[in-house]
């Protein structure tokens, strides 16, 4: 289990190796607003055939840890300033990608199709 430091606080302490826009699809980014309206704004999942890699989900960032290095940021979405201003649920979300790590690119997209699956299996164990 990750250390209870507040993702945006971990964040803080490490250096970007670079920052690139992105977006999170909308319909992953509605799971989880429905899931943290039945749970809370902590979310922590491990990513399958990633040993040591989690990922957890926060308010103000989404962040891939690695466990093996006591908790390290590998990779974090973060300024969500898009929320703001979004018209409708349908939009994707805007976003900051950062990259903790040099392999940190290899992690996005199978984290992304980790995250719909997972979001969706525990929001039917919540239902």
């Amino acid at each position: 289990m990750a250390l209870k430091i507040g993702i945006a606080r971990r964040l803080r302490d490490v250096p970007v190796l670079a920052a690139r826009p992105d977006r999170i699809d909308a319909r992953i980014y509605n799971l989880w607003r429905r899931l943290r309206l039945r749970t809370g704004p902590h979310a922590e999942f491990p990513l399958p055939g990633m040993p040591g890699m989690h990922l957890i989900l926060e308010d103000p960032a989404w962040c891939i840890i690695d466990e093996t290095r006591h908790g390290v940021p590998v990779l974090a979405w973060t300024d969500f300033s898009a929320l703001k201003c979004r018209a409708s649920l349908h939009e994707d979300i805007s976003c900051t990608l950062n990259y903790y790590h040099y392999m940190a690119t290899h992690l996005r997209a199978p984290a992304m199709k980790c995250l719909s699956s997972a979001l969706a299996d525990r929001l039917s164990r919540h239902s």
